[in-house]
């Protein structure tokens, strides 16, 4: 069978069929191009699957074609005719195309009999009756062409056939995976921007370098033309004319194998426009055509362009500071070689004085075609720190870039005189001295200009010269002032009481006055004789009991470090003087000398020893009070001790008489008035003597797990007919089975204490409100503890006085107005206890009125709370 395969078109197709974007798709043309199976002449591997697919479905005809965007390519073919040349036939005699079109597999059993086949010369000749063709798709879905299989008689292809040819496209599209891979990952590793173009101009190769230099992605630059990577401007003769001219100049000079340089400008994906060098080279295909893909790799330059335009101004910079004979000269011949060389509008200097706390314009630039007077003026200016953009550089010392002033947010002085001028842009940089900013740049532009940090960095080394240059002319511009004030100091050294001096220390460690001002003359109650070293009068004068105190201020100074001293100066008229003396060495070339300040401090001195003597006269008082007290508490140990036997005896007698009938009522009366009596003193007494024992640390505590919630719950019941007989109510709120480890007896004693205090000082129809919980995270107690509260509606205690309720005997103001008698010893018993316990009480006003008292006790025995 003899098949004529450029008439044929194989596989073929009906002309009239319409095709759709997925023919077009330039990714899917990118990713074609990217195979490089349109380039080879031969592919083993595809040979092998087609000779497989002919001798497996028994067909006379099996080929691998792909489909260009005008056409079809047979890159693999087995058949009768073996081995079979690549082929193109154009896309109206390709059955190919629809199976890129569709993106699904196309079987024909008899193309004879179906009318959308006729149009197909292969057809119409007899040459192709049967057809079965299956999609070679990429990894991301794109269909590049079909494996097929033909017949020149009609059959039908069996579930199994169609099985085997999906399979054998399997192995087609593994190559078509690997070629991919390699060929990407080939681009990608090329450090610089790799670009490949058709014919036409389109994108049909894109690596990761490109996506970072233009900023599109490889699936979105497949399909963009020339004109959108590269200005117009440089392609008047249109990009095939461009790349047709490059082919011919490599072709003639013999460089084709490493391309044309062409200087071009770029477009990246936001439209900013930047120099970029182009190494251009053109490949041919297969059928000889020159300038059908375009390889390109792009550069950019613009910090080479940039950093020549920084150079020259750099050298113009330096031109000027050689040739200025003043500051101000110096920083106008900066601003115009900067503002000229970078294209910018106008330019100006601003001084910074710390001292004011000010910065001034001292020089400004613009140029000489633009009328910029409404923003410059020709009145001086000065800001404040933070104030304007030269304020605001100063502020931070870093520089600042207003990318576009209409549109910028902040407030600048003379923001409306720039926008009027048709200013848009504006830099400033500081120019440092050390760590301080001694001026400020600024520049401004008639369009927007983002901001460029290359630029800035650039421009920071021009302010350094500025800066270099400004320093040593100020050096010079103090070197005069220095004189002048040496002349000011000097006069305002004769006007102080204190004697400034300076003296050289010599290799033995000998001082000797270098400088000495005329005050030391009342230092040393008299004139220091002609032709005598001051220095040797003063040692000399030193109080023999102070000399070891000078000599070690001299062996300080002379080891580098700064150093005072106070010592005694017996003056040339007999009056001791104590003279404080203090000193700072510095090196002058291979000198040492030491700067100093005596003054005169015998007045402070007399102060500071009466104030000791007072001091040490307090100190004994306060002895003497602690000694009174403590006896005083022995005493009242003592007294109470011995008041508790008679008055026990009182009570006996007491209640024996009551229990006598033949009392009359008269002496019962008088009877209970003794044992009322007696039971108020018996328990005054036991109150001083707790106290004492509390604080003594001699109370024996017995603690052991306590049921706290019933220990609170009897002592509010067995104070609630109190609180009845005066018409109050007690509220308990108790959470259930609380415990802690402390003293039963010294609880109730701490309850009582609380629930008989808010009884007493809470007026009739009032409540009491008692609550325990365990204790939160974050309140007044601290790790695991109960907080107890008693809480009452009670006549309250002034807010100054809280910090004195627990002290012993104390008793509120409310409570001495109102008439209510007391002791002041229960509330400090209630502490005591507390804190023996290692817990808290404090007081706290309540809510609408009365007082809250608040106790926090351990839940559990010290060492477990500690582990």
């Amino acid at each position: 069978m003899n098949l004529d395969i450029q008439g044929a078109g194989f596989p073929g197709g009906m002309t009239t069929m319409p095709t759709t974007d997925r023919i077009q798709d330039a990714r899917r043309l990118r990713l074609l191009h990217a195979t490089g199976l349109l380039e080879e002449s031969e592919v083993p591997l595809l040979d092998r699957v087609t000779r497989l697919a002919a001798r497996w479905l028994c067909a006379p005809v099996a080929m691998v074609s792909l489909i260009e965007a005008d056409r079809q390519i047979v890159v693999s073919a087995a058949g009768p005719a073996d081995p079979w040349q690549l082929q193109h036939s154009p896309l109206s005699q390709s059955l190919c195309q629809n199976i890129v079109v569709d993106e699904a597999p196309l079987t024909v059993s008899d193309a004879r009999t179906d009318a959308r086949w006729r149009a197909v010369e292969t057809v119409s000749r007899g040459q192709l009756t049967a057809y079965a063709g299956m999609p070679l798709r990429t990894g991301c879905g794109q269909v590049l062409g079909a494996l097929c299989v033909i017949d020149e008689r009609p059959r039908q292809w069996n579930d199994e056939q169609l099985e085997t040819l999906a399979d054998l496209a399997a192995m087609v599209e593994a190559e078509i995976a690997v070629r991919l891979a390699r060929t990407q990952a080939v681009l990608d590793r090329v450090p610089e921007a790799a670009v490949s173009f058709d014919a036409s101009g389109a994108v049909v190769a894109w690596n990761v370098a490109a996506e970072h230099l233009l900023g599109w992605s490889a699936a979105e630059a497949a399909g963009c033309q020339a004109g959108a990577l590269i200005s117009p401007r440089q392609l008047r003769t249109g990009w095939e004319q461009t790349v047709r001219r490059v082919w011919q100049e490599s072709r003639s000079s013999g460089a084709s194998a490493v391309g044309q340089r062409l200087e071009v400008t770029a477009v990246d994906r936001s439209g900013r426009q930047f120099p970029a060098e182009m190494i251009v080279q053109v490949g041919t295909e297969q059928d000889g055509q020159d300038g059908r893909v375009c390889h390109a790799v792009l550069h950019d330059i613009t910090a080479q362009r940039r950093m020549q335009v920084l150079r020259e101004a750099q050298h113009a910079v330096v031109r000027v500071l050689a040739e200025a004979g003043s500051s101000q000269e110096a920083a106008a011949g900066v601003l115009a070689a900067v503002t000229q060389a970078l294209g910018w509008t106008c330019g100006e200097y601003w001084q910074v004085d710390s001292d004011r706390g000010a910065v001034t314009r001292i020089a400004s630039w613009h140029r000489p075609e633009r009328d910029v007077s409404a923003f410059t003026g020709d009145e001086p200016l000065t800001f404040a720190l933070g104030q304007g953009l030269a304020g605001l550089v100063w502020d931070s010392g870093c520089a600042m870039w207003v990318a576009d002033l209409p549109a910028d947010g902040r407030d600048f002085a003379r923001k409306p005189e720039a926008l009027q001028a048709g200013l848009h842009a504006a830099v400033g940089l500081p120019v440092h001295r050390g760590d301080r900013v001694q001026g400020v740049l600024a520049f401004f532009t008639d369009t927007a200009l983002p901001p460029d940090e290359d630029l800035v960095t650039l421009l920071e080394g021009i302010c350094a010269h500025v800066g270099r240059y400004m320093e040593r002319r100020r050096a010079e511009e103090l070197a005069l002032e220095l004189a002048e004030s040496r002349r000011r100091f000097e006069q305002i050294i004769a006007q102080l009481d204190d004697d400034v001096w300076t003296i050289e220390v010599g290799p033995d460690g000998t001082p000797r006055m270098m400088e000495v001002s005329p005050n030391l003359t009342k230092l040393l109650g008299g004139p220091v004789p002609d032709g005598v070293d001051p220095s040797e009068i003063v040692v000399r004068q030193i109080h023999p009991d102070d000399r070891s105190v000078v000599a070690a201020f001299q062996a300080a100074t002379a080891s580098g470090k700064k150093a005072e001293a106070e010592y005694r100066l017996i003056g040339l008229d007999g009056v001791t003087r104590w003279i404080w003396m203090r000193g700072i060495p510095r090196r002058d070339g291979g000198r040492l000398l030491v700067d100093g300040i005596s003054t005169d401090i015998t007045e402070r001195r007399q102060l500071a020893e009466q104030r000791e003597r007072l001091l040490a006269a307090e100190q004994q008082q306060v002895r003497r009070l602690r000694q009174l007290d403590a006896m005083k508490d022995e005493l009242m140990a003592l007294v109470t001790h011995e008041l508790r036997n008679p008055i026990g005896a009182i009570r006996g007698y007491a209640e024996l008489l009551l229990d006598d009938p033949a009392l009359s009522d008269q002496q019962r009366s008088f009877t209970d008035v003794i044992d009322r009596k007696s039971t108020h003193l018996q328990r005054l007494v036991d109150d001083l003597l707790d106290l004492a024992r509390l604080e003594a640390g001699g109370l024996g505590i017995d603690p052991r797990p306590v049921a706290l919630t019933s220990l609170l719950r009897e002592a509010a019941d067995d104070h609630r007919p109190a609180a009845a007989a005066k018409k109050l109510t007690i509220s308990v709120d108790l959470a259930p089975a609380l415990r802690v480890h402390a003293d039963p007896v010294r609880i109730r004693q701490l309850a009582d204490n609380l629930l008989s205090n808010a009884i007493k000082y809470t007026p009739a129809g009032g409540t009491v409100a008692v609550t325990a919980v365990p204790a939160a995270a974050g309140g007044p107690c601290t790790g695991e503890a109960i907080m107890l509260t008693v809480a009452d509606t009670g006549i309250g205690i002034p807010p100054e006085q809280y910090g004195q309720l627990f002290s012993r005997f104390f008793r509120a103001s409310t409570a001495k107005d109102s008439g209510i008698k007391g002791t002041g010893l229960g509330l400090a018993i209630t502490k005591a206890i507390a804190e023996a316990h290692g817990g808290t009480v404090t007081a706290a006003p309540r809510e609408g009125g009365g007082t809250v008292f608040t106790v926090c006790l351990p839940s559990t025995p010290p060492a477990l709370a500690t582990s």
